[in-house]
């Protein structure tokens, strides 16, 4: 079929007296061809008119679509069970032209970022090798849309407490903040509702009004709204994680940091610039940092256990050994773990980022060699001087006792003083034959002997005077 160009040339030719041979071969089309164009006249392309095999089934292949939930395969099948003979190309054909089961293909458009307006937030997992050990970690990435600055770095895990982290460093890194963050719907920030109707948590709604940002996500399936930030991923993954290992989680992060740095400043093909020279007239539309930016930090409260450690996260981190069965309070930041008994008591660790059951002990909280760590529960030993006739009692509370040890210890110190000694004897003697630890019904059971041997009442009317 000859186009409307190649229609115009024959005429044109035609009209300057060159012979048909002449004008099909320099065109390189048959001379039947240029014939045919002669005796139309015209160069519009003419209407290709014939029957469509499919049409007097049309009726039947869109009722069979649905009931085949779109698979054009079944519909073949039983059109063929039915009597008709058909091609699958044919029939697929036939759907393609007349739109049948086909989704309506939409232009894609662009967005438009003005300078400053929006940083694109989101997280993706990637495989990491830090200290020899692999791990499945979370990379948590930032990019302005106008400059396509780019930040990131990389967690054992992402949770509310590291994506406030991580936010606050990046716009640490880019020295001012944009009046919008768009995430991806991630449930670390939205509270309920999705896109446009998304409602941030309370906790990360006051951290954006800290910095003067509004969180905003995009609607469901629409990925080009974040194409910037998720773009980056692939970059990360194929470049800077490629054949690097690392002997820490702080060393990684600060190489992630280099490595931005190095790609900021690195010239753009479809920027035709370098992000790093964007960014410097970006920078004067962003909005400036407040003059304090407070450290972020999870608070705790902890019980120092028996052996004088603290743990968080399944880690453990030693204090004082005068500390034990004492309640610190634990501030847990992004490098560090402050452990704090008073105003004037303050113990600081290196924070452990992965979940490994670690012990972590400073050199000032081990003993010297050849001292004798104290008895970690003088509670006992008030216990056994006060009824030595419970000891075996007492050691097997120690190793069955479902409450922290010091605890059941105090609680047993208290019905030691409180309580007449005789049922609690009774009391003890009796649950030590069950086998019986759980102190607050042994606590009611001091409780019955003592309203039956102490407290005797007389109910009977006739014998009151």
């Amino acid at each position: 079929m000859l186009s409307q160009s190649q229609r115009a040339a024959i005429l044109e030719m035609h009209a300057q007296k060159q012979s048909s041979r002449v004008i099909a071969r320099m065109l390189k089309v048959s001379r039947w061809s240029v014939r045919e164009v002669l005796r139309l006249g015209t160069t519009e392309v003419p209407a290709l008119e014939r029957a469509e095999i499919c049409e007097p089934y049309r009726q039947q292949i869109l009722e069979l679509l649905p009931r085949c939930k779109g698979n054009l395969v079944r519909v073949l099948e039983e059109l063929t069970a039915s009597g008709v003979t058909l091609s699958y190309s044919a029939l697929t054909a036939f759907c393609r032209r007349h739109g049948i089961g086909q989704t309506p293909k939409v232009a894609a458009g662009q967005y438009v970022f003005p300078p400053g307006s929006e940083l694109q937030h989101d997280t993706s997992p990637h495989k990491v090798e830090v200290a020899g050990k692999f791990y499945k970690a979370q990379t948590a990435s930032a990019v302005l849309c106008y400059s396509r600055m780019l930040f990131f770095q990389i967690y054992p895990t992402f949770t509310r407490f590291d994506c406030k982290v991580f936010l606050t460093e990046a716009l640490r890194y880019l020295g001012g903040s944009p009046r919008r963050v768009e995430i991806d719907n991630t449930h670390v920030v939205v509270l309920r509702g999705t896109g446009r109707a998304m409602v941030p948590v309370p906790e990360m709604a006051a951290f954006a009004e800290r910095y003067g940002f509004q969180f905003a996500a995009h609607e469901l399936g629409d990925a080009n709204r974040s194409a910037h930030v998720e773009r980056q991923f692939d970059h990360i993954e194929n470049n800077f994680l490629a054949g690097r290992s690392f002997a820490s989680w702080p060393e990684m992060n600060q190489q992630a940091r280099e490595w931005c740095d190095h790609v900021n400043a690195t010239h753009k093909r479809h920027l035709r610039a370098a992000p790093r020279e964007l960014f410097a007239m970006e920078q004067q539309h962003l909005q400036p940092l407040p003059v304090w930016v407070p450290e972020v930090y999870r608070l705790h409260e902890r019980m120092v256990d028996v052996e004088g450690y603290v743990t968080v996260n399944t880690n453990r981190y030693s204090v004082p050994v005068a500390w034990i069965g004492r309640r610190v309070e634990v501030r847990e930041a992004c490098g560090k773990i402050d452990i704090q008994l008073d105003a004037r008591h303050l113990v600081t660790h290196q924070r452990v980022a992965e979940a490994e059951r670690r012990h972590v002990m400073l050199a000032e909280h081990r003993p010297p060699r050849g001292v004798k760590r104290p008895d970690p529960h003088p509670e006992e030993a008030l216990i056994l001087k006060a009824v030595p006739e419970i000891a075996n009692y007492v050691a097997e509370l120690k190793k069955n006792s479902r409450k922290l040890t010091v605890l059941a210890l105090r609680q047993l110190l208290r019905m030691v003083r409180e309580y007449p000694r005789a049922p609690l004897l009774a009391a003890v003697a009796e649950a030590a034959r069950y086998g019986l630890y759980d102190l607050d019904r042994v606590e009611r059971m001091v409780l019955r002997r003592v309203a039956r041997d102490y407290f005797l009442l007389n109910n009977d009317p006739e014998s009151e005077p």
